[in-house]
């Protein structure tokens, strides 16, 4: 049975952790996601749980960690935010092609410079290409599913990838919000027992993880990586789909609010999809035909479900809250146009909008002249940058 409750996305991520009862954690502050180790070590004290608690002297350090107590067969979580995640990345690649299941609470926030503590997706969007399942949270109730379905996820037999669940900090991360958890028994049960084929600690094989790898080797290696991203797709659908016969809450590779027959869309991932539903709430009352999309899994990319659920549109805006620095928008723009293209989606007519660099604030307002340019008969920009000051 549920429990209604009110808590920040930090509390119930670090909830979502001491119902797991990893076997390690491994972390190092860093705003805004210190909470959470803060939350977990308290949990460990105690006695709350059976983690080991490991308190490493850098980000670099912590991945490290979770990197070893994965090759050893046991579960690994760790979290971080910003320039901790970019400390990380070395890291992040060898975690990925080891094809070990580690799960990061990843609470996004601007990577440095210039020096910024609020909402980006710089960091986790400048790991895009790491090898990570990337799905994303608009509010601390989605932070804590998504949380509870990670591994499930990633420890699946056809994935074996590791999962980053991410959060938008300070907005989620720290704003108390009402939200549904789950006793511990059942998140248990729903979760499971982790069972690795292969594992450093088995006397049964002798593995070795992380080798060299030999030129005539690496394409196969990295192909297969490839494939486990590929059938992550139908595994977190399937994972969902079983959360929410268990729990109540359904959730899908993206969500569609009142996309029915609408002609005009955005295209959003995080928190400002709430705000969005209101503008488009508003138009609807208006008679203005808006729809959103908010994208809940960017890594595997949905580019297919995609095209099909944005072919209808005339025009959309895909909005990035990072920018790529390649004159024409932000990594999800880039991303969604090469899905529109490939899938034969020619008549949807795009804008790539950055917005919210630095945690600057998008209001309701904004989003209803974002549908206001969408529908007009003016000739959209390839992209642009919205609240800032010319």
């Amino acid at each position: 049975m549920s429990v209604r409750g009110r808590m920040s996305g930090n509390e119930a991520a670090a909830l979502a952790i001491r119902q797991i009862n990893p076997d390690v954690v491994a972390a190092f502050p860093i705003t805004p996601s210190t909470e959470i180790p803060q939350f977990v070590s308290r949990f460990v004290a105690d006695g709350a749980v059976d983690t080991e608690f490991v308190a490493v002297e850098s980000e670099h350090s912590a991945m490290s960690a979770c990197m070893g107590a994965e090759a050893a067969g046991v579960r690994a979580m760790t979290a971080t935010s910003s320039a901790g995640m970019a400390l990380m990345y070395e890291l992040l690649y060898v975690a990925a092609s080891d094809r070990l299941p580690i799960v990061l609470a990843a609470v996004n926030r601007a990577l440095t410079g210039p020096i910024n503590i609020n909402t980006e997706h710089s960091d986790s969007m400048g790991a895009r290409d790491s090898g990570w399942i990337q799905i994303y949270s608009e509010n601390a109730q989605e932070a804590y599913d998504n949380m509870l379905m990670a591994h499930r996820i990633g420890e699946h037999e056809d994935v074996m990838l590791p999962v980053m669940i991410c959060q938008d900090g300070f907005i989620t991360s720290h704003a108390i919000e009402n939200i549904e958890t789950e006793e511990d028994a059942a998140v248990r049960a729903f979760i499971g027992t982790y069972k690795p084929q292969h594992h450093l600690l088995d006397p049964a094989e002798s593995v070795a993880v992380g080798p060299y790898g030999v030129s005539a080797y690496v394409m196969e290696l990295k192909r297969a990586q490839a494939y486990a991203m590929e059938c992550a797709k139908q595994v977190i659908l399937d994972v969902s789909f079983d959360f929410a016969q268990k729990f109540g809450r359904a959730y899908g590779l993206f969500e569609e609010y009142r996309m029915e027959d609408a002609e005009v869309g955005v295209l959003i991932i995080g928190s400002a999809a709430g705000t969005c539903k209101d503008a488009v709430d508003r138009l609807r009352e208006r008679g203005v035909k808006a729809g959103l999309v908010k994208l809940r899994v960017f890594r595997p990319f949905p580019a297919e479900e995609l095209a099909k659920a944005l072919g209808g549109l005339s025009a959309l805006a895909i909005m990035d809250r990072s920018d790529g620095f390649s004159g024409v928008g932000g990594p999800l723009g880039a991303e969604v146009r090469a899905a529109l293209y490939s899938y034969g989606i020619s008549k949807t007519v795009t804008t790539n909008i950055v917005y919210g660099l630095g945690g600057r604030d998008i209001r309701v307002e904004d989003f209803e002249s974002i549908y206001g340019m969408l529908g007009s008969k003016e000739e959209l920009p390839r992209t642009m940058y919205i609240g800032q000051r010319e």
